[in-house]
């Protein structure tokens, strides 16, 4: 059976969808603040060829903004800006334009986006010579990375910058120790005092959880207690007894913030009498800075960023000055490009190990997560059980007490090091 629909009005949920004419009467809404507020920024991160698309004109304020901006990532001309658009750079190579465009974007910008430009401006721009002057010096915002930078002037530095570049350095080593020392001694101390467990300990040092399950033979059913016939404490670890940690640092020019951090590191742990601490960095040359760890600031300048590897040198100077290897932490810090004899390398790691030796191994020592490394070399130490890890500062302290008390360390990724 066959229904005739003809002549029939077409159900509404069919209707053709209406023509340009139909549009076109519909009334626009009128733009609100939260539009303006939204082709502002476009127009900001779009920069100066956008004002005829975006309809928007920038004034005072933003008109400047936009014009630090523009001197840096704006103008037309090469490849390789932001987003995939022609941009060149407009700052030259004028000292005082410069020096006046970083007085601007600390003006407009927070102190993490200034520092982002500013090292924009020394990778984009080539103006590190630049900064062989003092009154640039004094103009830009100090940070880890400006001080890696610096460390590799260092050589051609004329002696009227240095005292203001050690002043930069200063600033930026103060602030670090200000703001990772406390936690370290705190946690580091605590791993000493629990490294050195004793059998007849004070109430207060007692382990409960290692002394409840060395006693479970002594429990008591009808009472629901165990008898613990043996305590098993934390000694406090005595000024006497000590750990030796030698931090063993590459200085090839990728490790820059990993050389500052690690030199910080080393003035905290060198300043704890509990501790025998050495610091080595390397390059194709080995060089012990360990009568420098009192000043962080000398350490850093005492090296040398940039040229070759040869952890096999570097790790046979550290070999030679183990004395007692149950009690020695051995941190290498490094991508693990090795330059010299790569089996050598490996037979070193795998004989301080069966010493006793704790051997950790951290690929990077820096704020900016997992870095480029040598995945070969990353495995071949995975499997001598010394995992290559990224390392944050602020994990180094646990990291640290995890060596030191001979549990596992805490691997932050550990497809990192596969």
């Amino acid at each position: 059976m066959t229904t005739d629909t003809a002549g029939t009005a077409p159900h509404p949920a069919h209707s053709s969808p209406p023509g340009p004419a139909d549009r076109s009467a519909r009334p626009r809404p009128e733009p609100g603040p939260a539009d303006d507020e939204r082709l502002r920024r476009w127009r900001l991160v779009l920069g100066g060829d956008s004002t005829e698309s975006t309809g928007c004109t920038l004034t005072g304020r933003d008109a400047a903004m936009d014009g630090a901006l523009t001197a840096l990532y704006g103008g037309g001309g090469r490849p390789g800006g932001r987003g995939g658009s022609n941009r060149s750079a407009g700052l030259g190579a004028s000292a005082p334009s410069v020096a006046r465009w970083l007085g601007d974007i600390r003006t407009y910008f927070p102190s993490s986006v200034v520092q982002v430009m500013q090292r924009d401006a020394i990778d984009r721009l080539g103006l590190s010579a630049l900064l062989l002057e003092p009154e640039m010096l004094e103009a830009v915002e100090a940070d880890v990375h400006l001080v890696g930078t610096l460390l590799s002037l260092n050589k051609v530095m004329p002696e009227t910058t240095k005292e203001t570049a050690r002043a930069v350095v200063r600033k930026v080593v103060d602030d670090l120790e200000k703001r990772l020392a406390t936690r370290t001694r705190a946690t580091l101390t605590g791993a000493l005092d629990r490294s050195a467990r004793i059998d007849r300990p004070r109430h207060h040092d007692i382990d409960w959880g290692r002394t409840i399950r060395a006693n479970l033979k002594n429990y008591l059913p009808e009472y629901g207690t165990v008898v613990p016939e043996r305590l098993i404490g934390y000694g406090r670890a005595a000024q006497s007894v000590k750990k030796d940690v030698i931090l063993c640092i590459d200085q090839s020019g990728s490790m820059a913030a990993s050389v500052v951090y690690a030199s910080v590191f080393g003035a905290v742990l060198a300043s704890m009498r509990t501790l025998q601490t050495r610091l080595v960095v390397f390059d194709t040359a080995v060089v012990d800075l360990t009568d420098q760890l009192d000043d962080p600031v000398d350490v850093l300048f005492g090296t040398q960023l940039g040229g070759g590897t040869d952890i096999n040198r570097a790790l046979a100077h550290c070999q030679s000055k183990i004395s007692r290897p149950a009690d020695t932490v051995v941190v290498l810090i490094s991508d693990l490009y090795e330059g010299g004899i790569r089996d050598e390398m490996l037979k070193r790691v795998a004989a301080m190990k069966a010493s006793g030796v704790q051997f950790v191994t951290l690929l990077a020592l820096s704020d900016e997560g997992a870095p480029a490394y040598d995945r070969d070399h990353a495995a071949a130490l995975g499997a001598l059980g010394a995992p290559a890890f990224a390392c944050t500062p602020d994990l180094f302290p646990e990291v640290m007490a995890a060596a030191i008390e001979k549990r596992p360390l805490p691997v932050p990724d550990k497809e990192t090091h596969q």
